[in-house]
């Protein structure tokens, strides 16, 4: 089922390579952006019916559908949502940045403000897989900041209603408007605005490749949080691992996407025997395995390494999405770990826990992004706003050498902007 690898047997490019998804909706995510900034809510309410098969005369949730959807979520699983919910408030809140002023000099003061992005747009996929975790993971944090307008797009279904999970999600977790729209048709709304969509100031949350497009193309208007690829997961795991725990978190990311990764690298050659037959029992058992088997096919991968030192190193190489330290004292590894979104360690600490329970964020860096890039996290819905303040006496100080370095670059107006301040010798034309 899953190609085994040597490591030290075949190139590394080999073991390295990722399957990246080919661009060909670029031209009609351009044409979607560009009808619904002309159009408005008419194009919305035309992508609806012809996307989602929703016939819409209301593209806004109303209170009346939220309540009434709440109604029809069992019990135990808004006590789910809420334990979760209450796990990322608890580590989000650790992530609060503070402003803070300098006046170490006399006549100085310089600073930096903390200022929640005021209004941001989610997006949640709907469909076969209604993602309500996304809700939380992505509306939490921007709470957190102080962001003070958070609008939520998800696609109706059919009967022109949104999944209740989702819509209880978002009540969980503070979601002040919800718009029944999916796809680079909702990414164009909120970046441009309608007469029924706010336009926002900043868009998060995963989608296919029409919103990842759409969100690509509207960078610069608004921001956006990442430009997402498939799902991937990478289990490093050592001999004293169970075959069948390894073989269920590697199916979990496979039956993503047909694009999805999942990669087991170890330094025991019976392991990796006894993983791949295992991955082949539980896919033929899994309601989505005609998805996780492609997956499987196309990027699946066991790579056996010499000792962990290597496993370790090919991890930091891939810089996945998910790791998995499935070994002896994982902690002893940690800070060998250079690049990974999020690092699930030791043997309990299965990757479904992050998404869903754990409270750190699920929203991660993919296609080896995590070498330069985060986490959604707090951060994410703060912008930074500097001030400097100086006296005329601390400005004097100071003026010879602004000049200097101005003159320096040829930039003459910038030396005379500081010099005319002051008596400092080297201006003229005063």
């Amino acid at each position: 089922m899953m190609r085994i690898l040597k490591y030290g047997e075949i190139p590394l490019e080999q073991i390295l390579e990722r399957e990246i998804p080919q661009n060909t909706v670029a031209d009609a995510v351009a044409e979607i952006l560009a009808r619904v900034r002309r159009e408005g809510d008419r194009a919305l309410l035309d992508y609806c019916r012809r996307f989602d098969g929703a016939e819409l005369s209301s593209l806004r949730v109303t209170e009346d559908e939220l309540y009434s959807a709440l109604s029809l979520v069992e019990p135990d699983f808004l006590r789910v949502l809420e334990r979760a919910a209450e796990n990322i408030r608890a580590f989000h809140q650790q992530q609060k940045r503070s402003s803070y002023v300098i006046n170490d000099t006399p006549g100085v003061v310089l600073g930096q403000k903390i200022l929640p992005i005021e209004k941001v747009g989610l997006t949640v996929p709907g469909g076969k897989a209604p993602l309500s975790s996304t809700v939380l993971m992505d509306a939490i944090p921007a709470k957190i900041a102080g962001c003070s307008r958070l609008v939520m797009v998800t696609p109706a279904g059919p009967d022109g209603q949104i999944s209740p999970a989702i819509l209880a999600a978002a009540k969980v977790a503070g979601v002040d408007e919800i718009y029944k729209l999916g796809g680079a048709q909702a990414i164009a709304a909120l970046a441009y605005g309608t007469e029924t969509v706010p336009r926002v100031d900043k868009i998060v949350g995963p989608g296919g490749a029409y919103v990842s497009e759409a969100k690509k193309q509207v960078y610069g208007l608004v921001s956006i949080d990442m430009i997402a690829g498939p799902s991937e997961i990478l289990v490093v795991a050592d001999g004293g691992s169970d075959p069948r725990h390894v073989a269920a978190d590697l199916l979990s990311q496979a039956e993503h996407d047909v694009m999805a990764s999942a990669v087991l690298v170890t330094d025991s050659p019976d392991l990796a025997a006894r993983v791949d037959a295992e991955v082949e029992a539980q896919l033929a058992v899994l309601p989505r395995r005609d998805i996780a088997g492609q997956s499987l096919a196309r990027n699946g991968k066991i790579i056996v390494t010499p000792d962990l030192a290597a496993a370790i190193d090919i991890a930091n190489a891939l810089a996945p999405e998910h790791l998995e330290l499935c070994v002896d004292a994982p902690f002893d590894w940690l800070d060998r770990v250079r690049n990974a979104g999020s690092v699930f360690l030791g043997r309990h600490s299965p990757e479904a826990l992050g998404d869903y329970l754990a409270g750190a964020n699920h929203t991660l860096p993919t296609s080896g992004t995590a070498r330069f890039s985060s986490p959604l996290s707090v951060d994410d819905f703060v912008k930074k706003t500097q001030f400097i303040y100086y006296t005329a006496g601390a400005l004097a100080d100071v003026s010879a050498d602004i000049a200097r370095f101005a003159r320096e670059e040829r930039l003459e107006a910038h030396a005379r902007s500081a010099l005319i301040r002051t008596e400092a010798e080297g201006f003229e034309g005063r």
